[in-house]
């Protein structure tokens, strides 16, 4: 069975999303122990400098790191990562679990994005795509990912 753990940085505040996430948590129950994890995201002023920006994502990049299982690869999400389709994302994940790492570990950042030195160690950094989505819709987005590659994986009819 897989260990997946996914970070985020920020709390769920909308019914909607936390619905959503807590649907695709029971449907991926079956494939994998999922681990959610939500870290504080670091206040900023309404308009902060690059410094204040720079040392807010280098915090929480130190949170991430504290939350880090032993021998894990981590994916990254990130606008600069790897756009693929879900066959290939579900293929990314099969090649993976041969990896020897125990711990597959998805990473999404706050609405600043990932500080550059938890990116630098990536397994994989990975795009949802070339359009801005809010952090929050992003994990709903990526936990549907998931449990759409355990249905490729297994041949199923929902990957259609």
């Amino acid at each position: 069975m897989y260990n997946i753990t996914v970070i985020c940085v920020g709390k769920l505040k909308e019914k909607f999303y936390s619905d959503a996430c807590s649907e695709y948590i029971n449907r991926l129950s079956r494939y994998c122990k999922l681990n959610l994890i939500e870290l504080k995201e670091e206040r900023l002023p309404d308009a902060p400098s690059q410094a204040q920006i720079d040392a807010a994502l280098a915090r929480e990049a130190n949170a991430i790191r504290s939350k880090l299982p032993q021998n894990s690869s981590i994916v990254p999400l990130c606008i600069e990562g790897r756009l693929c389709s879900s066959s290939e994302f579900a293929q990314a994940l099969s090649t993976w679990s041969t990896s020897g790492a125990k711990t597959l570990v998805f990473l999404i950042g706050s609405s600043y994005g990932l500080h550059a030195s938890i990116k630098e160690h990536a397994f994989m950094r990975l795009s949802m795509s070339p359009m801005t989505f809010p952090h929050h819709l992003a994990r709903v987005m990526l936990l549907e990912q998931i449990y759409r590659c355990f249905q490729i994986l297994e041949g199923s009819k929902y990957h259609k």
